[in-house]
């Protein structure tokens, strides 16, 4: 007789008091008896410590992709497959709609699902002291002229050859999966989300023979601004907010940690294209996103 495989050990991360979030987790509690496959063994909340998260096979998380970002850089370095529950707008990576919860959970318990690898990147923001500022992400880092209210000239080296001198509104540095985002919309490429690649994309660039790049994962990517005035910012994921000045440097490079995307059956890429980006006629938001 086959032995009856462990309870999957389930951590829910619900990150907000928003009423979308607290109405999913009191749904997601009371359809739980029903599934004796799966065990939480935790509820994480606004608190990013890594330290807190607790040993688990699988993270339910409740939201759009912007918790599934803020999971990723609590998660630091030991990555924990992601399920995302959407409760967001587009909803990229949080992929699960909340009226199919349960058969979600119906797959999760059977083990019907896959785990997807995709790159993540870690950056270093160097200070002309010699404070050193890490960070790690998942869609991309950006240099915005922001408050500066002026273009910039920002200085792109890749494993340390010069490649050119962007002038305009700021650059981006995108992993595949954030080429669907600000990448996107900043007339940068789709990449499939399983590449290792990175694209670069000038925001508003001066010169118009200027196009975004895409070039490998596994080199560093070294960005300095020869001139700066008070208010351009680093980005991280569009979470991270910090100052970027004259003398500051930025190397970006692949993290040695993989983000965990779980899939489950009856996901196709192309399909998830064609639902979230409106090939059929128009973009599909979510009513009632909040």
């Amino acid at each position: 007789m086959a032995r009856k495989p462990k309870p999957l050990r389930v951590v829910i991360v619900a990150r907000d008091d928003s009423s979308r979030v607290q109405r999913a987790l009191a749904e997601l509690r009371r359809l739980l008896p029903d599934y004796p496959g799966l065990t939480i063994v935790g509820t994480l909340t606004a608190d990013e410590s890594a330290h807190d998260v607790p040993d688990a096979d699988l993270a339910l998380v409740l939201g759009g992709d912007g918790a599934i970002l803020r999971a990723c850089r609590q998660f630091d370095r030991q990555q924990i497959p992601i399920l995302g529950l959407n409760l967001g707008r587009l909803g990229f990576l949080a992929d699960l709609p909340p009226e199919e919860l349960a058969i979600g959970l119906g797959h999760v318990q059977d083990r019907n699902y896959k785990v997807v690898s995709h790159l993540m990147f870690e950056c270093e923001h160097r200070h002309p002291d010699g404070q050193v500022d890490r960070y790690i992400g998942l869609n991309e880092t950006s240099i915005l002229s922001a408050g500066s209210l002026s273009m910039i000239d920002v200085e792109l080296a890749i494993n340390g050859e010069q490649v050119t001198t962007y002038s305009g509104d700021g650059l981006i540095l995108s992993t595949p999966v954030g080429s669907t985002a600000h990448s996107l919309s900043a007339g940068g490429p789709i990449l499939r989300q399983d590449l290792d690649a990175f694209v670069i994309t000038p925001i508003c660039p001066h010169t118009l023979t200027v196009r975004p790049l895409v070039d490998r994962a596994d080199v560093d990517y070294v960005v300095r601004l020869p001139h700066a005035r008070d208010g351009v910012m680093l980005v991280i994921d569009g979470q991270i907010k910090e100052p970027f000045r004259q003398g500051d440097s930025l190397t970006i490079r692949q993290a040695p940690c993989r983000f965990q995307l779980v899939r489950l059956p009856g996901h196709s890429y192309y399909g998830t294209l064609h639902r979230k980006l409106g090939w059929d006629g128009q973009p599909r938001y979510q009513r009632g996103a909040e």
